[in-house]
């Protein structure tokens, strides 16, 4: 009998059985077409199925990052440490050099005259509102993968501006360099670092956290220290030039160190605007808003206070403001630890916040230069503690660590207005009473108050009053 050549080969039947097995009849024609249609449909299946394969492959590798998952914080290890070490001189450049405020206030009013204790006071309070002011665009830049770009420009324009700082005379040539030329390069990497140095952290956020913002209080040393000990003898270019290279190596390091952990997130709003529908974050933006409103008031006026009121010399107030600051290392450390160990960083800042405000208030009772010392101590100390904690307890109130960048930024952004009014506030209240610091100082103690009612606010809206670590 002779065989039936088939009349009809199905695609599935092609892909499962070889060519080689199909029954064929010699010299069959038809047969001979059949099969051969068989191989064709069999190399294209193999060659779509290769191309599917090769486009899932390059769709995988060209898919937006934002759908790559980095994993759970190291939250230790020398990477993470190496971050907010590395971040520590991020601080040490820009936060020592704005806490050294106080050198340049006396300076520029008792030696090179160029305005009153207000006028003056507004170089230091623009230059810290720009600099947070910054922080919504920087903050979002971290997110959006921006960070080394903000990074080496912002090292590259605050180190220009300090050389620049060198050549000036005028009131108005200071404030276009320190002011807004400082301001804009302190701008761009501070605020986008902090937020950083939060990403390789969770359980020891708070420690290093408190590393890194401990970088303003080194500074803050080092900086007066320079100028102390060269204003009189080299005058005031070259002991700015030198503080100028020495930000220079420092920024140097940052650049080459710091890099972003998270991949960037290229979708979402410049400005979350969802988040002030949540109580706790609404609320913790106006405590910190009266807090800094407060805050630098001593670190700015100290030393006008010994010069103008103790009658000190300006190397006594210059020494009494490098105590203010260098307390602030291990306050800034001692706090932390703490808060990351029993209390939580909200926990701790609201009674911190009571204490500073009460040590304030008792500046109006300092009529000596020892009474003096005790207060900067004791009001660096506690000042420091919640420096080290605001950052901590803001980014613990956001739950979405992709976000931490732009929420830090908004809330930097708010605080940077009460940093630009707060002392010179202060410095039109000690004019308008000939002098006198009484309304400086209720003004400074009482905002502080408040603030730590906000913060007892803050906790209730977030867990009650639940004995919780937050």
């Amino acid at each position: 009998m002779t065989a039936t050549p088939p009349t009809n080969i199905a695609l599935r039947d092609v892909e499962k059985v070889p060519v080689a097995q199909h029954d064929r009849v010699d010299g069959g024609k038809e047969d001979d077409l059949e099969i051969s249609q068989g191989e064709h449909l069999t190399r294209t299946s193999s060659i779509a199925h290769s191309v599917r394969g090769g486009l899932s492959a390059i769709i995988s590798r060209v898919r937006t990052k934002d759908s790559i998952d980095p994993g759970p914080p190291p939250d230790g290890g020398f990477n993470a440490w190496s971050i907010a070490c590395i971040a520590h001189l991020v601080n040490f450049n820009s936060w020592g050099f704005i806490n050294s405020f106080g050198v340049f206030q006396t300076h520029y009013v008792e030696v090179m005259k160029i305005g009153g204790p207000s006028a003056v006071a507004w170089i230091g309070t623009v230059q810290v509102f720009v600099l947070f002011g910054m922080g919504t665009f920087t903050g979002r830049g971290l997110d959006g993968g921006f960070y080394r770009i903000q990074l080496i420009a912002g090292s590259v324009i605050y180190v220009v501006g300090l050389f620049m700082l060198s050549l000036c005379t005028k009131y108005w040539q200071i404030f276009l360099t320190q002011t807004l030329c400082l301001g804009i390069g302190y701008g761009l990497v501070f605020v986008p670092t902090l937020a950083l140095v939060s990403t390789y952290f969770l359980e020891k956020r708070s420690t290093a956290m408190a590393v890194t913002v401990t970088g303003s209080s080194t500074g803050g040393l080092v900086f007066p220290a320079i100028a102390e000990k060269m204003l009189p003898t080299v005058g005031f270019a070259w002991t700015i030039r030198t503080m100028a290279f020495l930000q220079m190596a420092l920024a140097i390091i940052s650049c080459i160190v710091l890099k972003p952990r998270l991949p960037p997130r290229k979708s979402g709003p410049m400005v979350e605007w969802a988040a002030f529908k949540e109580l706790p974050y609404t609320l913790y933006t106006i405590a910190s808003f009266l807090y800094f409103w407060s805050v630098y008031v001593g670190f700015f006026f100290v030393g006008t206070f010994a010069n103008n009121i103790l009658h000190t010399n300006t190397a006594t107030g210059i020494n009494i403001l490098i105590a203010l600051n260098g307390v602030g290392t291990p306050s800034r450390l001692v706090p932390a630890y703490i808060a990351q160990k029993w209390t939580g960083p909200l926990n701790f800042m609201i009674p911190s916040a009571f204490v500073t405000g009460a040590i304030l208030y008792s500046w109006i009772a300092v009529d000596s230069v020892t009474g003096l010392w005790i207060f900067a101590i004791f009001y660096g100390m506690a000042a420091a503690g919640l420096q080290a904690l605001f950052p901590v307890a803001l980014a613990a109130l956001t739950t979405d660590a992709k976000k931490t960048g732009v929420r830090t930024g908004m809330c930097f952004s708010i605080v940077g207005v009460a940093v630009l009014t707060g002392p010179p506030i202060a410095g039109a209240l000690v004019q308008q009473a000939g002098g006198k610091f009484l309304g400086l100082q209720l003004f400074a103690a009482t905002s502080m108050t408040a603030a730590g009612v906000v913060m007892l606010c803050v906790r209730f809206a977030a867990v009650g009053w639940r004995r919780v670590t937050i």
